[in-house]
């Protein structure tokens, strides 16, 4: 079924990496960008071109595409919570929450597994808040730290 949703969704993306590699990992990686990041028509509205290619270039020149996608084959196969979670971690734990991110964190869930001590629902920015709202993610950082103390 997976490849009848990316071939009905991602036709040009698919397209793309069946002709080229290079191509292809470009164009994956940048839909993913334009996809979820908090842009209206094009993620450099939001990062720059060239953290856009570096970051394509580190996935590329590396061979880390498969790798980096485990994540999302592991959990989507493991019989347990999310990575394996079966007790409520102790850790402190902060969360913020961007508005266009790829999913909406639900305070009441994420206190199952987690010690929630800090927990902020940002104005703006999505899935890549390192690269898209540094300021914000910053901020929210300091008084997260701050807080520990």
């Amino acid at each position: 079924m997976g490849y009848g949703i990316l071939q009905s969704t991602r036709l040009q993306t698919l397209g793309f990496a069946l002709t080229d590699p290079s191509v292809g990992q470009l164009a994956w990686i940048i839909e993913k960008f334009r996809a979820f990041s908090d842009c209206r028509d094009s993620p450099e509205e939001v990062i720059s071109r060239d953290t856009l290619l570096t970051n394509v270039m580190l996935y590329w020149l590396t061979g880390t595409a498969t790798s980096s996608a485990r994540l999302h084959y592991e959990t989507a196969h493991a019989r347990t919570g999310f990575a394996g979670a079966t007790v409520p971690s102790s850790t402190p734990t902060g969360l913020a929450s961007f508005p266009t991110d790829t999913s909406v964190p639900v305070r009441h869930l994420a206190e199952r597994t987690d010690n929630i001590v800090h927990w902020t629902e940002l104005a703006g920015g999505g899935h890549f808040p390192g690269l898209e709202t540094p300021d914000l993610l910053r901020t929210d950082l300091q008084t997260l730290l701050h807080n520990l103390r």
